[in-house]
């Protein structure tokens, strides 16, 4: 479910607070204007404490279904992206066998994708706060889509080469990945907004998968793995042709309602802007230390206590997220009057949570046999974003919507809305904690059976295994005697 809502709530919060009235200049007019404070009426240039300026965006209008055919191009694009990440491992071996590349040498395409990526992608979050995001945009695409086609040309005395353009493909996905969603924000708002951006990121397993899918499936047809990214590019091109044609560059913030940002305020630096995010990381600060100690506590906790309860693992999952309930209730009760007790009970809360990941895969790896692991853990993942993630973000704002119906709208009641439409996580978390009390119960069985399916059964495809059935069957009756 959710939990990054710590950060949502104080802020609204904070600006039901601060949202105090005061008078300034129309530049227009000459005469008094009301003007709300906002929390960030801190950060950049907008901390000379003057009026902010008129906001830009009022006047920005876009018809719903421009908006959503652009979401969908943007979304379609997102899915080349990926499909770009994965296509050289569903080739891996036909490009080691070309460039007689070693394991650990072939593993390091990925690195160095991954490592460009990350190095570019502040850069172009610089760059698209501040020009074009269309044609930022644009290049990402020009980028990846002519660096995948040159590496398909490479030959094979220069496989340095190849390393090469797998890096300038993965600084055209940071482009991309960068700067898409912020287009989506500018685009939508609130409820609209959560619904698009998870339809958006669905596109990255999904590309992921069919990356890999259709770079084996191009290598077997054709019999060259060099076509699978010469496909590619005409997929990209159409992309392109899509991204001139039908998606708009918003003005930055054109989506929010006037008094909710200011639009055309004076840029401010880079440093600046470093330390207002800052402030607002702290959620991401906790949910990396969180789930890093997480993990290891509850692998380790598990290790320990299977040695005397064989029904450690799923108890150990039950206490966690029973602990884990109230932690999360009393972090969204105590937003309203304390914030750092709000983070601690939040951290609190996240830790108890990553102390199950290990844990469950380590259950569902016991009671599956071999044969089977990698469709149990695909089915796992489906159904646990199914009942996660996939549908919480809007079960979550739906809820909140009705609740605020017929409330005043201010800031206050946004909050509040939010925070007793939260409060659902917790109770989903004791529901959760519940099915893993019933999981102790079945446990021992299900790990017996686990091993009786799995004796005698090996792969009747493999001679090797063949082999070593027969080889055990056939010393069983002498071990006997």
């Amino acid at each position: 479910m959710q939990l990054c809502l710590a950060p949502v709530l104080a802020r609204r919060l904070q600006l039901s607070l601060l949202g105090m009235s005061s008078e300034c200049i129309d530049p227009l007019t000459g005469g008094p204007q009301s003007q709300t404070q906002s929390l960030g009426a801190g950060y950049g240039a907008l901390a000379s404490g003057g009026c902010l300026p008129s906001p830009t965006s009022a006047s920005w209008n876009l018809p719903r279904w421009r908006a959503s055919l652009a979401a969908a191009v943007l979304c379609y694009i997102n899915l080349l992206n990926y499909m770009n990440w994965f296509i050289i491992p569903g080739v891996l071996l036909d490009v080691q066998k070309y460039f007689n590349i070693s394991d650990s040498r072939a593993g390091l395409l990925q690195t160095v994708f991954i490592g460009c990526l990350l190095v570019s992608a502040p850069v172009f979050g610089y760059l698209g706060d501040r020009h074009s995001r269309k044609a930022i945009l644009c290049f990402g695409i020009l980028l990846w889509s002519g660096a995948g086609l040159s590496s398909s040309f490479i030959s094979y005395q220069y496989s340095w080469l190849f390393f090469l353009s797998r890096g300038v493909v993965g600084t055209g996905a940071a482009s991309y990945s960068t700067i898409a969603p912020t287009v989506l924000g500018d685009l939508f708002v609130k409820d609209q907004r959560t619904c698009v951006l998870a339809v958006f990121y669905i596109f990255i397993p999904v590309g992921s998968g069919l990356g890999y899918v259709l770079g084996s499936l191009v290598a077997e047809l054709t019999g060259n793995w060099r076509w699978a990214l010469r496909i590619m590019p005409c997929l990209d091109a159409v992309a392109l042709v899509l991204l001139i044609l039908l998606v708009p560059d918003p003005p930055r913030g054109a989506a929010e309602k006037p008094e909710e940002v200011a639009v055309g305020a004076p840029r401010s630096s880079w440093c600046e802007d470093i330390r207002y995010l800052g402030r607002n990381l702290i959620f991401g600060a906790l949910t990396v230390a969180t789930g890093i100690i997480g993990v290891i506590l509850g692998a380790e906790a598990s290790r320990r206590y299977k040695k005397v309860n064989p029904r450690a693992e799923p108890l150990i999952c039950a206490s966690s997220l029973f602990a884990a309930a109230p932690c999360l209730y009393l972090a969204l009760i105590l937003a309203s009057r304390t914030l750092l007790a709000s983070y601690v009970f939040l951290a609190l809360g996240e830790l108890l949570l990553s102390c199950n990941w290990a844990v469950v895969a380590d259950i569902l790896l016991s009671v599956v046999v071999p044969r089977c692991r990698g469709t149990a853990e695909a089915l796992q993942i489906t159904v646990a974003h199914i009942l996660g993630d996939a549908g919480s973000p809007y079960l979550t704002g739906l809820i909140s919507s009705v609740l605020q119906t017929g409330r005043p709208n201010s800031y206050l009641q946004r909050f509040l809305s939010l925070q007793h439409s939260f409060l659902c996580c917790a109770f989903a978390i004791v529901l959760g904690g519940g099915c893993f009390l019933l999981t102790a119960l079945h446990l021992e069985r299900d790990l017996a059976q686990a091993r009786r399916s799995d004796k005698g059964t090996l792969d009747s495809r493999n001679p090797e295994s063949q082999g070593l059935l027969s080889s055990t069957n056939a010393s069983t009756p002498a071990e006997e005697s």
